[in-house]
């Protein structure tokens, strides 16, 4: 599917107005183009209208409709924020086998207006009246519209356009295979309240769709692991039934969550010790484990790692289905569990219809129809093919796979094997590609531009498929190296076909007045971000790996630059000699990125920050990871994950849970400490503290290190460092005023040049890195004679 979103605004006051532009995407898109127009110019994303303006925003992504349930469902989030003049909604629905039905969910308004076997078209265009009727805010809503396809073929529809294909594989008509299905259940102390009565609501409504067919035990686990029925499963007669039922009203949620021991013992109850191949064959059931968390491993074995070791080895050929209810779950952990294990994982929200997202997941895997399914072309035909075999095939659901087509080939050879209820069954069929390149019309595929859309779309499908496929391996992979060769294959494929993924971003240029606008760039491989502080106005800050922000006065700049260090060095950010203030940050190593090994990356893992009261002796505020520690006519200590506050002498030291601590010093001095967490870091994360001068309007013009300048005049006082022996010279023009500030890096210390205002032409012989500010543009290269002049 692909969608376009299109929104035009309008300033009708007399000052400037920030214009936001917001789309709720499906979780699988790719955004393929943005685009946002003022006459022929680019902008930003974010960007200012002029009074009396006019803007228009347009975003495309695409994605590939899973087919669940028997239908597709193509969801549109419709939520302006306000009522909308012209509101127009348009949906081209085309299928080259043809629609079985369409339907559209209960909206006010919304029509059909053309009925074909192979497309269908619906518009919504609600007046400000209905609008206002659903909501004085407008619209908050998702448009939703369900369809299916006629595919008669057991064999699926094969289409081949310009050397790539695609194999839509949906059978319909064949029997349910019985199933054994074990359901795991979190039922530690965080799943008390709502949670577990909605778990033991939906468990409820699961039960009773047993078929008797079916065989099902029911594990529940905190720090402690309990089997409703010890060693095996029982089949899903009323009786049974109704015992598991009343099992699952007495849980009761208390304790911690052992991840590791609750998968082994659902090992136990699907590959019994006691059963052979031979017995698992005959009985012909699907070994499914539906596991459900709310959150992380905390006793009992914790690694990641080793869980998913254990899980593999013990499962077997069983499918892992995992549901991560709530944010706290870890759900990076569930999905690795889950493609290990021939499964899928899906998040669970908390809301109201919680206990209906856990029935609608369980519906759609609880009619198996076959498995262990290899979808098979001749190699002399077709290469570059994805994803081909998979473990399950349920009833309402569809299997794709997209690949290429060799030169010359006339006719595509597909065979399909399977398991079903009974036996092992193999069916083959030719695909003719002349003819596939002409079956449909223009006219009947008039929402992808006709045939030539189509071919487009196919090409498109395979990148897209290849991309997740890469993406996926690379999140289960545990080399490094490997993770990066994946994580370049996908950048590249994604910078080629122009799609916005996790591995690339979207970059809009906004270019100068009297410069042509250029054609953006909507894919750029993605760097590293760590998280910014929008809601302050500092002058100067570290973060991340370290990243150097000081603001410049007078020419609304900033300079960006970054220190290269190794762990348990400690740089000097700040000392004001008059003032008795120093801070210091000790460095903690980190992996280094792929193409750069050579360069060490660092974060800081604490700060010291100390003051000379000139009352009673000095105050020192110790910051780490863990907690922040203020000594100074005693020692008091607050964990980050609380709130406090401690006053010293003048000094005041705020903790606000988990996330910052103000240090306020004196009048005009004011410092801001950010905890950086993540809850499932890549190997590419490290928990870190950020700096930011959020006040330095009292420090003295005296003030030294690297971020330390007078925040209040035009000068810039950096240092860059460069295996500890580059030393850095900035000149600025400000207001036909030169001023320049050296620093020269040892290796052990900082040592700063401070100079006058020049007006001689001077010479100095270094190699350094030269930033240089000249009509408001900044300017760098690399030099080993610099003149200032």
């Amino acid at each position: 599917a692909v969608t376009t979103v299109q929104s035009s605004v309008w300033n009708q006051l007399s000052i400037i107005k920030e214009a936001a532009f917001e789309v709720d995407l499906p979780s699988s898109a790719f955004i393929s183009n943005f685009t946002i127009e003022r006459e022929i110019e680019k902008f930003r994303v974010a960007v200012s209208v002029p009074s009396g303006a006019r803007m228009s925003f347009c975003l495309s992504y695409e994605e590939l409709l899973p087919r669940r349930l028997g239908r597709y469902e193509l969801s549109l989030g419709l939520r302006p924020g306000q009522l909308v003049q012209n509101f127009t909604l348009d949906v081209d629905v085309t299928e080259r086998t043809g629609i079985s039905f369409i339907k559209v969910l209960p909206l006010k308004t919304s029509r059909l207006l053309s009925n074909t076997a192979q497309g269908k078209n619906v518009n919504y265009s609600p007046t400000l009246q209905q609008q206002n009727s659903i909501s004085p805010k407008g619209l908050n809503a998702d448009f939703i519209i369900q369809y299916d396809v006629d595919l008669r073929d057991l064999m699926g529809d094969v289409q081949v356009y310009d050397g790539y294909f695609v194999h839509y594989f949906a059978p319909r008509g064949l029997p349910v295979v019985p199933k054994d299905v074990i359901f795991v259940i979190d039922v530690s102390g965080s799943m008390i309240g709502t949670k577990i009565k909605q778990t033991k609501q939906a468990m409820s409504t699961i039960l009773g769709d047993l078929r008797e067919g079916d065989h099902f035990n029911i594990i529940t686990f905190s720090d402690k692991v309990h089997t409703w029925k010890k060693g095996r499963t029982v089949r899903a007669t009323r009786q049974n039934v109704r015992d598991a039922k009343e099992f699952v009203k007495r849980i009761i949620a208390e304790g911690w969550t052992n991840i590791n021991a609750a998968l082994l013992s659902a090992a136990q109850l699907v590959n019994p010790p006691s059963s052979g191949s031979s017995s698992r064959l005959s009985s012909h059931r699907v070994p499914l484990v539906i596991f459900l968390t709310d959150g992380e491993a905390t006793i009992g074995v914790t690694s990641g790692d080793t869980i998913l070791t254990n899980a593999k080895r013990a499962l077997g050929s069983a499918s892992l289905f995992g549901l991560a209810f709530g944010d706290d779950a870890d759900f990076l952990l569930l999905k690795r569990l889950a493609l290990d294990n021939r499964g899928v994982a899906r998040m669970v929200y908390e809301d109201a219809d919680a206990a209906l997202q856990l029935k609608g997941f369980y519906d759609e895997v609880a009619s198996p129809l076959l498995s262990d399914i290899q979808l098979s072309y001749l190699d002399d035909q077709a290469f570059d093919i994805t994803r081909s075999l998979f473990p399950n095939y349920f009833q309402g659901s569809e299997l794709v796979v997209a690949g290429r087509v060799k030169a010359g080939v006339k006719d595509l050879k597909v065979s399909v094997s399977a398991t079903d209820s009974k036996q092992r069954m193999k069916v083959e069929n030719d695909v003719l590609i002349s003819h596939a390149k002409g079956n449909g019309s223009a006219d009947s595929l008039d929402c992808f531009g006709g045939l030539e859309g189509i071919s487009s779309f196919v090409h498109r499908l395979w990148a897209y498929f290849t991309i997740k496929e890469l993406l996926l391996a690379k999140l289960n992979a545990t080399d490094p190296a490997t993770q990066r060769l994946l994580a370049d294959k996908a950048t590249n494929l994604s910078l080629k076909y122009n799609f916005v993924t996790p591995v690339t971003s979207l970059v809009v240029v906004k270019p100068d007045a009297d410069e042509a606008a250029p054609t953006p760039t909507t894919a750029k491989p993605t760097t590293h971000r760590h998280p910014s502080v929008c809601y302050l106005c500092s002058y100067a800050w570290v973060d991340g790996d370290p990243h150097f922000v000081v603001q410049l006065p007078k020419l609304h700049q900033n300079l960006c630059f970054t220190v290269d260090g190794r762990a348990n060095d400690v740089l000097r950010l700040l000392e004001d000699p008059e003032r008795g203030i120093i801070v210091d940050g000790r460095l903690t190593g980190a992996p280094s990125k792929h193409g750069v090994e050579d360069r060490s990356r660092t974060y800081f893992d604490q700060l010291t920050i100390s003051t000379a009261t000139g009352i009673s002796g000095d105050i020192m505020i110790t910051l780490s990871l863990d907690a922040v520690v203020v000594e100074g006519e005693g020692r008091d200590a607050i964990p980050i994950n609380q709130q406090g506050s401690v006053t010293r002498q003048g000094v005041t030291v705020t903790v606000d849970n988990h996330r910052s601590c103000w240090i306020e010093l004196a009048k005009g001095v004011r410092f801001l400490v950010l905890f950086h967490h993540y809850k499932h870091p890549s190997y590419l994360q490290m928990a870190h503290l950020g700096f930011y001068v959020t006040d330095g309007r009292g420090l003295s013009d005296s003030t030294q290190g690297l971020l330390g300048t007078d925040f209040s005049k035009p000068l810039l006082n950096i240092c860059y460092s460069f295996t500890y022996q580059i030393v850095v010279c900035c000149y600025i023009h400000v207001q036909n005023a030169a001023y320049c500030n050296l620093q020269a890096n040892g290796y052990k210390h900082w040592a700063k040049i401070r100079s006058e205002r020049i007006t001689n032409f001077q010479s100095m012989y270094i190699l350094g890195i030269v930033f240089v500010f000249f009509k408001k543009h900044l300017f760098f290269f690399l030099c080993t004679t610099l003149v200032i002049s």
